[in-house]
């Protein structure tokens, strides 16, 4: 019996098979608001075990990029409602990843009053594409103040809430690919002087505090985290003591109790690897469900399911590809090949026009 399309009990959900959908920016949400060419893109991907939705915004400050859905305002939360109908019908259970992008992020993308802002002023050393002036150099954040950061983990406990209320069956924090979360965690982005910065135990404080308020908000069974140690994107270059920091944090997050760590490995995408002792640190000392992605096939997902490495593989690409993955992977059946030039453009093409089998 294959361990990938078994079912899998996931906190109070039942999942139907052992595979899930990695959260991908798409920018399809036409002003900040989930639609009906979403619908239909995560409905046709309803035959997954779980699907994590591309980074949905809890704040207008969070909006880093055109074209990104948010979770903070009422006409949001009605937009995601039919959606999350349409996958639960589908099989599907559905989490919605809450992503701030904090200091990569550029003025032109955000909404009226929105501000850039990150632990520090450090602006990360990437360039970021802007509907009405193309690609333009990351600007300097403003350092959040401790009333900031009061208001960002409301934010997040709020945007919580939210999805619940539009019908998901949880969410995942972004703590990864050098988002806001990350950013905290990270000695780079994160200079501060105060209780959230310096020490492991006070870089990590605001990510345990966001955790903690989205628990308090909608409950542990409900609540997962997306890490990316090692990971390089957005400007976030390796340190030493890097394998500490998470090893700290897997230890945390357990005593917090949370549902799953979801662990990205971008080395098939010619990120540096990530070794595999630090996924066994998460196997060890983190007793929530373990999701491992990055560069799987169906063999090697079976293969770390089987061994005991991962208990749900999370597929991205793949996923974007061919909206009956589960089933071409069962029978064994060609793939489509993802087509790069329409990840991230407004409309249908690369978007809800792949064929199934």
């Amino acid at each position: 019996m294959s361990l990938l399309f078994a079912k899998y009990k996931l906190g109070s959900v039942e999942l139907q098979n052992r595979l899930v959908m990695s959260p991908m920016t798409r920018n399809r949400a036409i002003n900040n608001i989930p639609n009906a060419l979403m619908l239909q893109y995560y409905q046709q991907r309803s035959s997954a075990g779980l699907i994590i939705t591309e980074g949905t915004s809890p704040s207008p400050n969070g909006l880093g990029y055109p074209r990104i859905p948010g979770i903070f305002s009422e006409e949001q939360v009605q937009g995601w409602r039919p959606i999350t109908l349409a996958v639960h019908k589908g099989g599907a259970k559905f989490f919605m990843q809450l992503m701030h992008t904090g200091r990569v992020t550029h003025p032109l993308n955000l909404p009226a009053g929105a501000r850039v802002v990150a632990p520090s002023a450090v602006a990360a050393n990437e360039q970021m594409y802007t509907d009405t002036e193309g690609m333009k150099p990351l600007p300097v954040p403003q350092a959040m103040t401790e009333a900031d950061i009061k208001v960002a983990i409301g934010e997040f406990a709020q945007a919580a809430r939210n999805a619940l209320k539009a019908g998901f069956d949880g969410i995942e924090l972004h703590a990864a690919n050098g988002y806001l979360l990350e950013q905290f965690i990270r000695p780079n982005s994160n200079q501060r002087r105060d209780g959230y910065g310096g020490s492991i135990e006070n870089r990590a404080r605001f990510v345990l505090e966001v955790a903690q308020a989205a628990i308090d908000a909608i409950g542990k069974d409900k609540v997962g985290i997306r890490l990316s140690p090692y990971g390089v994107f957005n400007d976030m270059p390796h340190y030493d003591a890097m394998e500490s920091d998470y090893t700290y944090l897997a230890r945390r997050l357990d005593v917090l109790g949370l549902l799953y760590v979801h662990l990205v490995d971008h080395s098939s995408m010619g990120a540096p690897t990530v070794p595999a002792s630090i996924k066994e640190v998460f196997r060890k000392s983190f007793r929530g469900t373990l999701i491992l992605s990055g560069g799987y096939d169906a063999a090697r997902a079976e293969s770390d399911l089987a061994t005991g490495k991962a208990d749900l593989i999370a597929v991205g690409r793949p996923f974007l590809a061919n909206p009956d993955l589960p089933e071409r992977w069962k029978v064994n059946a060609p793939l489509n090949a993802p087509d790069f030039n329409t990840f991230y453009t407004p409309g249908e093409k690369g978007y809800t026009d792949y064929p199934a089998l």
